[in-house]
């Protein structure tokens, strides 16, 4: 009993320790695990003897990562990333599996050993990429996209791996009869708990929630996602395809949200333990002797990675710059790729050595990653002269539509917040270019007139290009310190007088945000505070004329500018899988849409529940056009709706 408080308490240090460290080196704790496990395992310090009963534990964290997945699976989001993720992810995958097995057969192993190490290298880190894009405000750059969309495939493709890794242990017919009876397995239980998992998850859910105990809505979180990978694993299949599964049955509950919070704390703890337990099996003395084939390994990983992804975008499409900087992105191994590895040794498809030799290649990838992505600009404008040339034809293109602009407003960030401002600007005839990151809403709001152009407020040429010299006035309307930091910084060495007005959701950044130049800080908590306090009062019978005294105090304590305005209205973008909001899409209609030459009634667009906000015609703008208004082609419809409603709309606009 005291060995196994004594492994617990070794392994709970080593997680603080790693954590602690990653959080004062900005990096992702899972680095710090694998590193830290490392050290305290039987190869190296020794302070943990055998890894076998903390493999146990960490084996739970991968059912909790896959359950996560599962949660966050959402086929509508697929959908509209549908070129991206099955197009440039599948060919990402396949042709990393493909160029690994052939490398392997060449090097006299067996090509199950090149699929399952294909397998394993084609995953990248979702936890490094998305942290360090975010950090960079590039998620929503193509390059970004690009990596989010491959990002999601690897996801997906994670399910059939786990399935086939163990089949590709048997050898001749006994393969296929292998891969036949897996096939067969996941089809019946895909059936059996997708047909009946509905049926029985979300009555339960309704139950327990009705109990309004958050010990027992917990306890049910837990018997759900291990009773459902238990029953994968004694139908044959693995403990992670169940929780997977029972993920996405819960993610069409509308329990979803609760769920992910209150499994999040198991999910973070027994995986950080998964990650030292695969620090604790790297054998040194192996990595030693194979030195020389790590560091092969290694940049083939890495290099042969990125120049394979690079391609494949160019093949899609994308520009040289975007297409490098989408391959930096991804050319590391990743937190999934442990997993298969792990399973294919357990399988006996891959040698220790050769299992040794990838883990070490796959954990120095993920070191170095962070590096790359970093100077990812400058290592494009390094090697790819075409980019830097790309770039100034936009930026002049942008310094053009805006040459003639002066005394105007630049906006930095196009969402609601900055939608809703762009309007009133509009009503008092103030000029304004606003800039935003999000290509396709950047792409919607072009098409109906508005003044918005893809550009990244932090760097300083594309704040120059829209005329910063010549701007009154400069307004950040998303919520990012850090990058609002940035921007701050540019605009003091380049126009100190100008005055500059930052959203912020925390009173905490306040203080930081003046001190870097902000002539206003507008803090999303003081604002939500007041409505509800006014609410309140109100209700409490408090005489409206105190209650707006008490607003305007609160406010002019507060504010030195726009005193006694409010605007409750937040820029968050809407997600991906979030299809109750309504939202604005421009409709361009060619000459032989159906709607050419017909009235609005005629189209009765009020059946789909979607409204038309205004038409475009010729540079001229219709606002809330009548029903008798005749539609012609070239027009730009803008329609406000729901996802699903917006696309019936348009179905019926362009082919009747």
């Amino acid at each position: 009993m005291h060995e196994s408080l004594r492994l617990v308490l070794i392994l709970l240090a080593a997680a603080v320790v790693a954590v602690i460290l990653c959080r004062a080196a900005r990096l992702p704790a899972m680095l710090g695990y694998l590193l830290v496990g490392l050290l305290i395992g039987p190869n190296a310090f020794g302070l943990v003897h055998s890894s076998a009963e903390a493999s146990e534990l960490g084996e739970y964290g991968v059912v909790f990562l896959m359950f996560s997945l599962g949660l966050e699976f959402s086929l509508p989001k697929l959908i509209s990333m549908r070129t991206t993720v099955f197009g440039l992810g599948s060919s990402q995958v396949i042709g990393t599996m493909l160029i690994t097995a052939i490398i392997t057969l060449l090097a006299g192993l067996p090509w199950q050993t090149g699929i399952a190490l294909g397998g394993a290298f084609a995953m990248s880190s979702t936890a490094i990429v998305s942290k360090l894009l975010a950090e960079r405000t590039e998620v929503n750059a193509t390059h970004g996209q690009n990596a989010i969309g491959v990002l999601l495939f690897q996801d997906l493709a994670v399910v059939p791996l786990l399935i086939l890794i163990p089949a590709l242990s048997k050898s001749g017919d006994s393969l296929w009869m292998a891969l036949g009876m897996a096939t067969l397995k996941i089809a019946v239980a895909l059936v059996i708990l997708l047909y009946f998992g509905p049926k029985l998850l979300r009555p339960l859910f309704h139950l327990v929630a009705k109990q309004r105990s958050p010990e027992l809505f917990v306890l049910n979180v837990l018997l759900v996602t291990l009773g459902v990978a238990y029953g994968t694993g004694a139908a044959g299949l693995s403990l992670a395809l169940g929780a997977f599964i029972a993920g996405m049955l819960i993610a069409e509950t509308e329990y979803r949200h609760q769920v992910e919070d209150d499994i999040r704390p198991f999910r973070d703890l027994l995986l950080g333990l998964f990650f030292i337990t695969i620090g604790m099996q790297l054998n040194f003395q192996v990595l030693w002797q194979q030195f020389f084939l790590i560091v092969l390994t290694l940049l083939g990983l890495t290099l042969g990675k990125l120049v394979l992804v690079a391609a494949l975008a160019r093949l899609f499409g994308h520009a040289p710059g975007h297409a490098a900087r989408t391959g930096i992105a991804l050319g590391q191994g990743g937190e999934f790729g442990f997993v298969l590895l792990a399973l294919a040794a357990a399988s006996g498809v891959v040698s220790e050595s050769v299992r040794q030799v990838a883990l070490a290649a796959v954990l120095l990838s993920m070191l170095v990653a962070p590096f790359l992505i970093q100077q990812s600009d400058r290592i494009v404008r390094r090697f790819i002269a075409s980019d830097w040339m790309f770039q100034s034809m936009q930026l002049t293109a942008l310094a053009a539509r805006t040459m003639a602009s002066s005394d105007h407003v630049i906006l930095c960030g196009y969402g609601r917040s900055g939608q809703a401002l762009a309007r009133l600007l509009e009503q008092e005839e103030i000029p304004f270019y606003a800039l935003d990151l999000d290509p396709e809403r950047v792409q919607e709001a072009a098409a109906a007139g508005e003044l918005v152009a893809f550009g990244d407020a932090t760097r300083r040429e594309v704040l120059a290009s829209v005329g910063l010299a010549r701007a009154r006035a400069l307004i950040i309307t998303y919520n990012d310190t850090e990058s609002a930091l940035k921007i701050l910084h540019l605009v003091q060495d380049a126009r100190p007088d100008l005055p500059v007005i930052v959203r912020t959701g925390n009173d905490a950044d306040i203080d930081r945000l003046r001190a870097a130049g902000a002539d206003e800080v507008v803090a999303e908590v003081l604002e939500g505070s007041l409505m509800l306090g006014s609410h309140a009062m109100m209700l409490l019978g408090v005489p409206l004329n105190r209650v707006v005294k008490h607003i305007r105090t609160a406010r002019e304590a507060r504010y030195s500018l726009f005193r006694g305005f409010f605007r409750g209205v937040t820029d968050e973008s809407l997600a991906l899988d979030d299809h109750a909001q309504p939202r604005l899409h421009s409709v361009l209609l060619p000459a032989d849409a159906a709607a050419v030459g017909k009235t609005l009634a005629d189209m009765q667009l009020a059946g789909y529940e979607v409204e038309v906000k205004s038409v475009r015609r010729r540079g001229q703008r219709a606002e809330a056009p009548p029903q008798d208004f005749s539609l012609q082609e070239g027009d730009v419809l803008v329609l406000l709706g729901r996802e699903a409603d917006l696309a019936a709309a348009e179905g019926r606009l362009l082919q009747g």
